[in-house]
C-alpha cells in the first residue's frame, strides 16, 4: 500500500466498503454505508448554506474558517463528520448482518469483552475526533470546541471524561488491530471528498463564541435529521457509488421535495415610506422614534420599547425588526407573546406584515404553541389536512434518540407508515415536528419557546439554532414573573453572545426589570459572567426607547435612550374604592358565600345606577369562582346583556365568546357600522388583562399589582370616537377585592379614605394574596388610596412609569405610617419567596452560575433535566406554578358519547373528520387540585386510542345532567358558566 493511498484513505477501501451507517431496515431496504451518510449530511449542509442560513450566520462561519468563501466547506465538514463514532466495534456489532461483513473484512472484536459494556456512538465520535484532530496538529483551542459538536449531536453535551470507553472493555469498544486505520481512513476520505487536502487543511482560523458553537450544533442536528430520512436517502451499499457528487444530487432532490427554505434572504433596509406601505397608514411619532433608534444601532443589540397600551408598539417593533434584519443580516423573525391566546391574533398581524414585505412570505409564518390546531387561520394555511404534521414528525425521540445507542443505527425513524401529504401552502412540514418549530424562518408563538432555549434540556441546540439568525421580538415582557425571568435573562445572555438583535415591548415595565434585562443581554454580548450597565440613562418620558449594543472596537456598551409624546392626550381617570367584607382564613364556607353574595349585590347595584342610561362595563375578578358567582348575580338584573369570559370555559366556546367581545367592543372597522351595543357587561378574569382590544366605558376590577392593574385600565376609554354619555363620559375605575384590617368594608371605602390611611393595613381576598402576594398588593393599595382621596385620580398613560416604579419600589415613600410595619413584614416574606424561586429556576438553566464565561460546549449538560420530549413536558420547567391538567369534556347519553355541543359520536367515541373541531373545542384546563386525579381516574375514550390528536387526551365524561365526580368532588359544565366546582361529594373519602 502506497503512502498516498494511506493519506487518502483509499488503501482501506475494503474496510470503508463494509462500515455501515444505517441498517437495511432503516435505509429503505439497502444498507447505507457510513461514508455515504457522512457525505449525505455534508451535502445537505451545503444546501442549507445556499438556501437556509441567514447572511449573518454565513458571515460568522466565514470568519471562523478564515475568510470570505471558506465557511461553506467548513460548515459542510462539521455537519458531515458528526457520525464518525459509528466506526467502532461498539456500534458495528449492533446489526448482526452488518457485523458479520465487518468482521469478515478483518475488523474484529471480543464479544465477551464488550457484551456488557456500552459506548454511545455520539460520545465515541467526540473521543475519536479529538484524537484524530490532535494527530493532525490542530491547535488545542480548536480541538476543544470541535469535538463536543460530534459528542453532542444526539442532544446533550458530555464532558471529556464521559466520552472515554470504559476500561472494563479492555480496549474492545474502540477497537484494536486495523480499527484505528479504518477510523482515520473514514475521516480522511470524507475530508478529501469535500475538497480539503487533508485533515490539517480543515483547521479553523478562530474560535467562535460558545453561543455560535451552540448555533452550529443545532444546524448539525438539522442536517443529520434531513439526511437520515430514508425516503430521500435510500441506502448505498457499494463504495464505488459513494461520492460527494452523488450525495449532492440526493440532497438537492430531497431539499426540493421537502420544500425547505429560509426567510427573505438579503433584505434591503426599508426607507421612511415603508411603514405606510406595510400598514396602510403613516407612523405615529412614537413609532418613528423606535424605527430611528433601530437605524442608529451600530451593532446587533437590544431595543426596549415602553409605550402605552394602544400606542402601536407591535407595528413599530415589526418595522424595527425589518430594519435590524437588513442592517445585520437576519433572515427571519420570532415574535414571542405571553400566552397562547395572545399569540393567535399576533399570528394574523405578522402574516399581514410579512405579505407586505413579500407576498410569498405570508405562507412561511408558523404558529408555535400547544393549541395551534384551534386556530382556523393556521389550519387553513396547512390546507385542511386532517392528519397534522405533528403526527408524522412526532416525537423527537424518533428523530435522533440515542439511548445506549441507536439500534441498528436507525438515527431517524421512518415516518411510521404515514403518507406525506404534499402541500404547496404553509411552512415546510419538516419544520412542524417536535423541537423544530423555531427553525421555520418566521415564527409567532408563546414566550415559552424562547424560555425552552434557555433550559439545560435535550436538543436545546435546535431551539437556539432557530433563534440565532433571526430578529427576536418579545411582547409584554413585564408579564414574566421572577421565576420565568430567570429563563428570560438566561436566553438574553445567549442571544447577546450570538449577536441576535432583540426587541422587547412593554407598557408597564418596572425600572429594575428593564435594567436586569439589559444587563443580561450585555453580559452575553461581552461574554462575561455578570455585567452592569453603569452608564445606562433612565428614560425621562413616556413613550420611550432604550437601545444598547456592544461597540465593535471592544470599548464597551453604547446606549441610545429617547422619549417622545404619545399619540393621544392623557386621560384623567377617577379612582373609586368599593370595599367589601373579606372573611378571615378560618371562616367557614357559609361565611365566605355570604360575603361574596353581599359583594356581588353591591357591585350589581352600582352597575344598575351607572348603566341606567346604557353603556358598556368591564368587570375583572381575580378568580374564576368569583367571576362565575358575580355573573350569576348580574343575570338576574341584566339578563342577556352580560357575557362571561374565563379560563375554565371550553376552548371552542371561549374562542367564540372572545370573538364576540371583540366584535362588540373592539375598534370599529372603517366603512362598517358600529356593532357596539346600547348596554353590555363583560365579566372576566385575568384573561382580559393583556392583548384584549376592547373599549369599556367603565372598569370595575379586583385589586392587583400596579402594573397589572394599569394593564386592565388600558381597556378603559381605549378607542377614540366612541360616544359616551352621562357619568360614563369620564373614565372611571372602581377597585374591589379588599376590606379594612378587621375584614369589614366600613372604614375602607372612598368615603373614609383619610380614616383608612390612619388605620392598620387592609385585608385582601385570599385568592388575590395567593396569586400575587401581600407585598405588591399593599404597595398598590397605598397608591390607590391616595389616588382615590379627593379628586386626585391618575393621568394615564403619562403617569404609568411613575406608578409602576412606585409600586415595585422598596422604600417607604407613599406608604402610610400606620401600614409600614405590615408592609415591611410582607416585603421580607416576598423577598424570601423570590429568592427561593430564583434558586428553584437555577437548577434548570442552560448554564450554571460560574460557568457563563465557558469557552466550549463540553459538559454543558452536566445533569439531566426533565422535559426531553414534547414541549408540554417543559411547561413545568419554565413555569413554576402548576397549570392544571387539560381534559376533553364529552357527554354520555345512554350508550352513545356526544361532543360538548351535543353532536353524537360512536359507542367508542370515534371521531369522524367532520367532528374534529367540535371534539377539540371541548378542551378545558382543570384547576391544579385535580391533576393527580386526572392521571389516576381518566383516560382517552376507546375510539381515541389510535387517533394522532386524541390518543393522549383524557376524557372527562359527564352524565345527562352534565355532572361527574373527580377527586371525590362534584364538577359540572354549564353552557354559560363553564366548568363549575360543586365541592366534596357526600359519601366519598373527601
Amino acid at each position: 500500500m502506497s503512502g498516498e493511498d494511506l493519506e487518502s484513505g483509499r488503501g482501506c477501501d475494503d474496510l470503508l466498503g463494509v462500515l455501515w451507517g444505517k441498517s437495511e431496515e432503516k435505509a429503505g431496504g439497502t444498507m447505507n454505508l457510513l461514508l455515504s451518510h457522512l457525505l449525505d449530511t455534508a451535502a445537505v449542509a451545503e444546501r442549507m448554506w445556499d438556501g437556509f442560513l441567514a447572511p449573518s450566520t454565513r458571515r460568522n462561519l466565514d470568519g471562523i474558517a478564515g475568510g470570505v468563501g471558506r465557511g461553506r466547506r467548513l460548515f459542510a465538514w462539521l455537519c458531515g463528520v458528526h457520525d464518525c463514532g459509528k466506526a467502532t466495534p461498539a456500534f458495528q456489532r449492533m446489526w448482526p448482518k452488518g457485523a458479520e461483513a465487518v468482521r469478515a473484512a478483518g475488523l474484529g472484536w471480543s464479544d465477551s469483552a464488550i457484551s456488557r459494556c456500552t459506548w454511545r456512538h455520539d460520545r465515541a465520535g467526540g473521543y475519536l475526533l479529538r484524537g484524530l484532530l490532535s494527530s493532525a496538529d490542530w491547535r488545542d483551542e480548536h480541538v476543544d470546541w470541535v469535538w463536543p459538536l460530534a459528542a453532542g449531536h444526539h442532544g446533550a453535551f458530555p464532558d471529556w471524561t464521559t466520552t472515554k470507553p470504559t476500561p472494563r472493555a479492555r480496549g474492545q469498544l474502540a477497537g484494536g488491530g486495523r480499527w484505528p486505520e479504518a477510523q482515520a481512513a473514514l475521516v480522511q476520505r470524507f475530508t478529501q471528498e469535500l475538497g480539503f487536502r487533508d485533515l490539517a487543511d480543515v483547521e479553523p482560523s478562530c474560535v467562535p463564541s460558545r453561543a455560535a458553537q451552540l448555533h452550529v450544533s443545532g444546524l448539525i442536528v438539522m442536517a443529520d435529521w434531513i439526511a437520515s430520512d430514508e425516503k430521500h436517502f435510500r441506502g448505498v451499499d457499494t463504495l464505488a457509488r459513494v461520492t460527494i457528487d452523488r450525495a449532492r444530487d440526493r440532497a438537492g432532490r430531497a431539499w426540493v421535495a421537502l420544500r425547505l427554505r429560509g426567510g427573505w434572504g438579503r433584505l434591503a433596509e426599508p426607507g421612511p415610506e415603508a411603514f405606510k406601505d406595510r400598514f396602510g397608514e403613516g407612523p405615529r411619532v412614537s413609532q418613528t422614534m423606535v424605527m430611528e433608534a433601530a437605524r442608529r444601532m451600530q451593532a446587533p443589540g437590544l431595543l426596549v420599547v415602553e409605550a402605552p397600551m394602544g400606542e402601536g408598539k407591535t407595528k413599530a417593533a415589526l418595522m424595527a425588526a425589518e430594519i435590524l434584519a437588513a442592517k445585520f443580516g437576519a433572515d427571519g423573525v420570532f415574535v414571542g407573546m405571553p400566552t397562547q391566546s395572545t399569540s393567535d391574533p399576533m399570528f394574523g398581524q405578522v402574516r399581514t406584515w410579512a405579505a407586505a414585505v413579500d407576498e410569498e412570505l405570508a405562507s412561511q409564518v408558523a404558529l408555535l404553541h400547544g393549541k395551534r390546531m384551534f386556530n382556523k387561520e393556521w389550519r387553513d394555511l396547512l390546507d385542511g389536512g386532517t392528519e397534522g404534521p405533528e403526527s408524522r414528525f412526532g416525537g423527537i425521540d424518533e428523530y435522533g434518540e440515542c439511548g445506549d445507542d441507536d439500534l441498528y443505527g436507525e438515527g431517524v425513524a421512518t415516518q411510521r407508515g404515514h403518507p406525506v401529504r404534499s402541500s404547496q401552502r404553509g411552512p415546510a412540514e419538516w419544520f412542524l415536528g417536535a423541537k423544530r418549530g423555531l427553525l421555520c424562518p418566521f415564527v409567532v408563538g408563546t414566550i415559552d419557546q424562547l424560555l425552552f432555549a434557555a433550559t439545560r434540556t435535550k436538543h436545546v441546540m435546535l431551539r437556539m439554532a432557530g433563534l440565532a439568525g433571526k430578529v427576536v421580538v418579545l411582547d409584554e415582557v413585564h408579564a414574566s414573573d421572577i421565576y420565568m425571568s430567570q429563563f428570560l435573562m438566561e436566553g438574553l445572555r445567549w442571544l447577546g453572545q450570538a449577536e441576535v438583535p432583540v426587541v422587547l415591548l412593554s407598557a408597564t415595565l418596572p425600572p429594575q426589570q428593564r435594567r436586569d434585562l439589559i444587563d443580561a443581554y450585555l453580559s452575553g454580548a461581552a461574554s462575561r459572567e455578570e455585567f452592569t450597565a453603569d452608564g445606562l440613562p433612565e428614560p425621562r418620558g413616556y413613550p420611550s426607547v432604550s437601545a444598547t449594543w456592544m461597540a465593535q472596537d471592544g470599548s464597551g456598551p453604547r446606549f441610545d435612550v429617547d422619549t417622545c409624546e404619545g399619540w393621544r392626550d392623557d386621560l384623567h381617570i377617577t379612582v373609586e374604592l368599593m370595599a367589601e367584607t373579606v372573611p378571615g382564613p378560618r371562616a367557614v364556607p357559609e361565611q365566605r358565600e355570604a360575603a361574596m353574595a353581599e359583594a356581588n349585590a353591591a357591585v350589581a347595584t352600582y352597575l344598575g345606577r351607572a348603566l341606567a342610561d346604557g353603556g358598556c362595563a368591564l368587570v375583572i375578578r381575580n378568580t374564576v369562582d368569583r367571576a362565575q358567582s358575580f355573573y350569576s348575580e348580574l343575570r338576574k338584573s341584566f339578563g342577556d346583556d352580560v357575557l362571561l369570559l374565563h379560563g375554565r370555559i371550553a376552548v371552542g366556546p371561549r374562542a367564540d365568546r372572545t370573538a364576540e367581545c371583540l366584535r362588540l367592543l373592539g375598534a370599529q372597522k372603517k366603512d362598517q357600522p358600529s356593532a357596539r351595543p346600547a348596554r353590555l357587561i363583560v365579566v372576566a378574569t385575568q384573561i382580559a388583562e393583556q392583548s384584549f382590544d376592547v373599549d369599556a366605558d367603565l372598569l370595575i376590577t379586583d385589586l392587583a399589582p400596579i402594573d397589572l392593574l394599569l394593564q386592565r385600565v388600558g381597556r378603559l376609554h381605549r378607542h377614540q370616537g366612541t360616544e359616551r354619555g352621562g357619568r360614563l363620559a369620564e373614565p372611571r375605575v372602581v377597585i374591589t377585592g379588599f376590606a379594612g384590617a378587621d375584614g369589614t368594608p366600613e372604614m375602607a371605602g372612598s368615603e373614609n379614605i383619610a380614616v383608612a390611611l390612619d388605620r392598620p393595613a387592609p385585608r385582601f381576598l385570599g385568592g388575590s394574596e395567593f396569586i400575587y402576594g401581600r407585598h405588591l398588593l399593599l404597595r398598590t393599595a397605598a397608591h390607590l388610596f391616595t389616588a382615590a382621596d379627593g379628586a386626585n385620580g391618575w393621568s394615564i398613560p403619562g403617569q404609568v412609569p411613575e406608578l409602576v416604579a412606585a409600586g415595585y419600589g422598596a422604600g417607604e415613600e407613599g406608604v402610610p405610617p400606620a401600614w409600614r410595619g405590615d408592609v415591611e413584614a410582607a416585603r421580607l416574606r416576598w423577598e424570601d419567596e423570590q429568592r427561593k424561586r430564583i434558586e428553584a429556576a437555577a437548577g434548570y438553566l442552560l448554564t450554571r452560575r460560574g460557568d457563563r464565561e465557558g469557552g466550549t460546549l463540553s459538559g454543558l449538560h452536566y445533569a439531566s433535566v426533565p422535559g426531553a420530549g414534547r414541549d408540554t413536558d417543559l411547561d413545568a420547567v419554565v413555569r413554576d406554578g402548576e397549570a392544571g391538567a387539560e381534559v376533553i369534556v364529552v357527554l354520555k347519553d345512554g350508550e352513545t358519547y356526544r361532543t360538548l355541543s351535543g353532536r353524537p359520536l360512536t359507542m367508542n367515541g370515534d371521531v369522524p373528520d367532520a367532528l374534529l373541531d367540535d371534539v377539540l373545542g371541548g378542551t378545558v384546563r382543570l384547576p391544579p387540585r385535580y391533576t393527580a386525579a386526572v392521571a389516576q381516574e381518566l383516560a382517552p375514550l376507546p375510539g381515541w386510542l389510535g387517533h394522532p390528536r386524541f390518543c393522549y387526551s383524557p376524557a372527562l365524561v359527564l352524565d345527562a345532567q352534565r355532572r361527574t365526580v373527580l377527586a371525590d368532588r362534584g364538577v359540572r359544565y354549564e353552557r354559560d358558566l363553564g366548568l363549575v366546582e360543586e365541592g366534596a361529594v357526600p359519601g366519598t373519602r373527601g
